[in-house]
């Protein structure tokens, strides 16, 4: 599965695949979990559209970049 495709990502909606905090993606045979490390409960129902910790990803290109 490409991640920087959207439409190939399992739940497109979510929040999670555009936060800067990097999410891991667990698959199993039959299903896909998305693991945030920022939450404490590490797999949150998806797709996640609200989460109070979530910060965008900085544009690509960008890091490293002098503000």
């Amino acid at each position: 599965m490409d991640e920087t495709d959207p439409s190939a990502l399992p739940f497109p909606t979510s929040l999670c695949h555009r936060c800067a905090a990097p999410p891991k993606y667990v698959r199993t045979k039959t299903s896909t979990f998305i693991l945030c490390p920022l939450l404490p409960n590490k797999y949150p129902p998806q797709p996640v559209l609200r989460c109070g910790l979530f910060r965008p990803k900085p544009p690509e290109g960008s890091e490293g970049a002098p503000p």
